[in-house]
């Protein structure tokens, strides 16, 4: 209990950002389509945000190292809450890929302070203890953040300031907490083929990781729109895939840390390809059976990330973790850069269910790739633990680093 009240400020403020940033997403994909953005513009706004995070993952901590983790925060806050608030004052595409490469900017820049606040903070007694309540209290927050756009109006001014209120509120735990500032850690080099040097199929997993879910969670509102589904409708079925991704992580975890970690990435995506078959085939079966498919999707493609990031920790000096994590992370931007404005365009081509086939197509891929690797490399003599992987910034892997030795 002590342990959670030293830390609550820092929960609150992740509450807060998960919020703000985790709502604009979806809203900006309808009201953009309300609007009268084509397809691919909304996809464009997709891909702007992760342009943006990845340079917040790069710059957050030498910000840090300039102006220490407090005023870091606040620049990113504010950059955040004005990247959602101006929405309405600028209502055009290129004006909106510039507001979401803020924003995206502003939660890699976020999340990268309070995860190094986070780590100088614990100890090796506390730190799973502190890393379970962290990743409850995210995947709640998100939850909530999908939740939302039931009840937010499209392309209105109440929506947005309600947003970039949230966003805002994140300085008001950090700013009054009396927890001394930590030391600033030095800044991981970035190293994106040191990830491809110790698993290849680890690299590959975490670029279909970034495809799956950028498509998903940023042009998935605009293929419900496409069904037909309600405001509230959209926001079940992004919740929906939130919550399989967190219910898999116990049995996938079970799983990755007593078989080969490469069947469990194909096993994965073979069901990931399930997965997509079977949305486009309950596509006007009814509500509830899209909600029964995106949960089913978001159980086989989440933990996809954190078993591909085990399985290259597993071929990793302690010594190269840190630089690996950021690796990792730097693969994941990248396929999630290109992937929303791809997805939204085969959408205008083709049809709401063409955003699958690219799935579809991205896990066929890592399959085969995962096959032939098996065949032409053995497993691993030692594993590590299996750990559920945040991907929020370059400083998760110092924070988890300790806990992958032994």
């Amino acid at each position: 209990m002590r342990m959670l009240i030293s830390f609550a400020a820092l929960f609150l403020s992740v509450v807060f950002v998960q919020l703000g940033s985790g709502g604009v997403a979806p809203l900006d994909a309808l009201s953009g389509l309300g609007l009268g953005f084509s397809k691919a513009e909304v996809g464009m706004l997709g891909s702007a945000h992760f342009m943006g995070f990845f340079v917040g993952c790069w710059w957050a901590p030498r910000m840090m190292g300039d102006v220490g983790h407090a005023r870091a925060f606040a620049v990113f806050t504010a950059m955040g809450t004005i990247g959602i608030a101006a929405h309405m004052m600028a209502v055009n595409p290129i004006a909106w890929g510039l507001l979401r490469m803020l924003t995206g900017l502003s939660v890699a820049g976020c999340y990268t302070v309070i995860e190094a606040w986070l780590q100088a903070s614990v100890t090796n007694e506390t730190r799973g203890r502190a890393m379970a309540v962290y990743r409850v209290v995210d995947v709640g927050a998100s939850l909530g953040a999908q939740l939302m756009i039931g009840v937010l109006t499209p392309s209105a001014y109440e929506s947005y300031n309600l947003l970039a209120i949230l966003c805002c509120a994140a300085l008001l735990p950090l700013s009054l907490t009396r927890t001394e500032q930590p030391q600033v850690p030095a800044a991981p080099r970035l190293r994106p083929g040191l990830a491809w040097r110790l698993s290849p199929l680890a690299a590959a997993g975490v670029v279909v990781t970034g495809i799956t879910g950028a498509a998903y969670r940023f042009v998935g509102p605009v293929y419900a729109a496409e069904l037909g589904l309600s405001l509230d409708q959209i926001a079940a079925f992004l919740a929906v895939y939130v919550l399989g991704g967190w219910i898999a992580q116990l049995p996938v975890g079970w799983l990755a840390d007593r078989f080969d970690r490469r069947f469990v990435l194909i096993g994965l995506s073979l069901g990931a390809i399930a997965a997509s078959v079977l949305t486009m085939a309950v596509a006007g079966a009814g509500s509830q059976m899209i909600y029964l498919a995106a949960g089913l999707f978001g159980f086989t493609t989440m933990p996809i990330y954190s078993v591909s990031a085990a399985h290259a920790h597993d071929f990793a000096q302690s010594d190269q973790r840190v630089e690996l994590s950021a690796a990792l992370m730097f693969l994941y931007a990248l396929g999630a850069i290109a992937s929303p404005i791809t997805a939204s365009a085969m959408i205008a081509g083709y049809g709401p269910s063409a955003m699958f086939w690219l799935l579809i197509a991205a896990h066929l891929a890592l399959v085969v790739f995962g096959i032939l690797r098996s065949a032409t490399r053995p497993g691993p003599r030692k594993r590590g633990p299996y750990t559920w992987v945040p991907r929020t910034s370059f400083v998760i892997g110092r924070l988890l680093g300790r806990g992958r030795e032994g």
